[in-house]
């Protein structure tokens, strides 16, 4: 869906959205059929299994990062594990909204680590269309639907993996960005410029924090995957920690915010785009509804 679309329905245009986010296009799931989390993120969950050559028997773990789940229980993530056939493993889902993906990764390395599973899925689903307010211009014009999945899996190897996660929360910044449930008009509200403001400093300092914890610095850093919100609060953070342009991983302007999808996604590119090799070091970063912050230090 292009920005040009909008234009039919909404007082906008395609420089103006893309003036103001980055974004030129985002996948939206058909509106005339259910498509549901569960589907497209067994479909990234599928193909990282392939890539990582693991068999469906020999999944410990399914953890799926979702705000848009399939239905309040069961969980999306069982729902994954059903699809692909994973009968050995554990599934629960995370809600932590943008910063789902970084939350599930600690989550799964602290399993891993604590000697519960050798092989996790983390799965980052949304299908946020579903969500939206096709008549407020200020969020519709700015999400799309996506998934993206990683494979954890146990090493003896020193100094590489997760190198270190910091994560934090404030429950009094919650009506900034929210999705009611009971009572209310379940769509998503958003208060765009406290998002922005809080954004910018939240992620530069859990990006700091997680650099400390690692025993880094940024000059180490190769590259940066930050949460893929707004063109502008990237910008924004990679400024605060001084991180050079070729260094920032981008791909809004393709997908739109897929929030917990969002890193993965963009992870996957530069994946394939060989950019990723042995030693390279990543810095992801996000923050979603809660607010939730998350950063994350991995050496490959």
């Amino acid at each position: 869906m292009t920005n040009k679309d909008f234009e039919k329905f909404l007082d906008t245009s395609d420089e103006w959205i893309e003036t103001r986010t980055g974004i030129k296009s985002r996948h939206i799931v058909p509106r005339d059929k259910h498509v549901a989390a569960s589907e497209l993120g067994a479909k990234a969950a599928g193909i990282a299994m392939k890539r990582a050559g693991i068999d469906p028997d020999q999944i410990d773990g399914i953890i799926c990062a979702t705000f848009t789940p399939d239905s309040f229980f069961p969980s999306t993530a069982c729902r994954i594990q059903a699809i692909l056939g994973c009968s050995c493993s554990f599934a629960f889902d995370i809600s932590a909204a943008c910063a789902g993906f970084i939350y599930a990764l600690s989550n799964a390395n602290a399993l891993i680590v604590a000697g519960n599973a050798s092989n996790i899925l983390v799965v980052g689903s949304e299908v946020i269309s579903k969500t939206l307010d096709w008549t407020d211009r200020s969020t519709c014009i700015l999400f799309g639907d996506g998934a993206g999945a990683v494979l954890m899996q146990a090493s003896e190897q020193n100094g590489r993996g997760v190198l270190s996660t910091y994560m934090a929360s404030d429950g009094t910044l919650g009506d900034i960005l929210m999705l009611p449930s009971w009572g209310e008009k379940r769509t998503m509200k958003m208060k765009g410029n406290e998002v922005f403001k809080h954004a910018v400093r939240m992620m530069s300092d859990a990006s700091l924090r997680a650099l400390e914890m690692a025993g880094i610095n940024m000059e180490q850093i190769d590259l940066f995957i930050p949460h893929q919100a707004n063109i502008r609060i990237i910008q924004s953070v990679a400024d605060h920690l001084s991180i050079p342009d070729e260094k920032v991983v981008l791909n809004l302007q393709k997908y739109g915010n897929t929030s917990s999808a969002s890193i993965p996604l963009a992870l996957d590119e530069v994946w394939n785009m060989g950019l990723i090799k042995e030693g390279t070091k990543v810095l992801l970063t996000a923050l979603g509804g809660g607010v939730t912050v998350g950063s994350s230090i991995i050496r490959f």
